[in-house]
């Protein structure tokens, strides 16, 4: 009977041994091509910082674990991770890409700027992602919805577009979470408890009128310079929407 006890004990160790191996040798290494970012659109100036220098990205270009990306005044991007979730960086922006391998959830730290998330679900089961900022941890597990950090005072500002979302602050100590629903948005500041932020219930009127500015924003970021003043212009004709009155030409000489 001991014999056997022991022979299953045995069993059961090299069992949860080579499982373990196994779980192990599954974990990525921290430069995994499976889990960098594919540029899906670029416009304007969009670059990663490499040996303290920036280097411009292009579509299709990856980027990898701990790259920060930097966007500039018309620097605009949409990226793409291997689950099929995106994210979108917009203007001004510094965001550092998946910093804490091999916690792969964690999947950006937005120093400064705006970008809107969407985290994909696994068919019906969640995908569980946090995003970090200066001042607050958010945790989301399937949904869309952005997030803001101001440059002077690094206030967070959350706002969701669909599904959940809940937020910790990163600095105070951390009581129950603020959940946030389609709708709502919520600003974190620096010196201020979490239960200090008032959830403000948005409405359809501000989600359509932000929906309009990100439209623009991304339309002037796509528009070349065509080095003309005005619409049209072509043959130093007047432009479309000129007021000025064109003079009637001269009457014809008298015989």
């Amino acid at each position: 009977m001991k014999g056997g006890l022991r022979s299953r004990t045995a069993n059961l160790s090299l069992l949860l041994a080579a499982t373990a191996v196994v779980c192990f040798g599954q974990l990525p290494s921290s430069d995994s091509t499976s889990y960098a970012a594919k540029v899906v659109t670029q416009t304007g100036q969009v670059s990663i910082l490499k040996d303290s220098q920036p280097w411009a990205l292009s579509v299709g270009e990856a980027v990898h674990v701990k790259d920060l990306i930097m966007t500039g005044p018309d620097g605009h991007a949409v990226l793409e991770v291997s689950d099929g979730s995106t994210f979108e960086v917009f203007p001004n922006s510094r965001v550092l890409f998946r910093k804490n391998p091999p916690n792969w959830k964690d999947l950006l730290d937005v120093l400064v700027g705006r970008v809107r998330i969407h985290i994909e679900h696994f068919g019906n089961m969640p995908n569980p992602n946090r995003i970090l900022t200066p001042t607050a941890v958010i945790s989301v597990r399937g949904t869309t919805f952005d997030v803001s950090v101001d440059d002077d005072d690094e206030t967070t500002l959350v706002e969701v577009e669909d599904g959940q979302v809940e937020v910790q602050h990163a600095l105070l100590p951390r009581g129950n979470p603020r959940v946030l629903s389609p709708g709502e948005t919520l600003r974190v500041y620096r010196n201020e408890p979490l239960e200090a932020g008032v959830i403000d219930k948005g409405t359809l009127a501000r989600r359509i009128l932000r929906s309009m500015v990100d439209a623009v924003t991304t339309l002037a970021t796509r528009m070349p310079n065509s080095g003309t003043s005005g619409v049209g212009g072509i043959g130093g004709g007047p432009s479309v929407g000129d007021t000025t009155k064109i003079p009637p030409p001269p009457p014809p000489p008298l015989p």
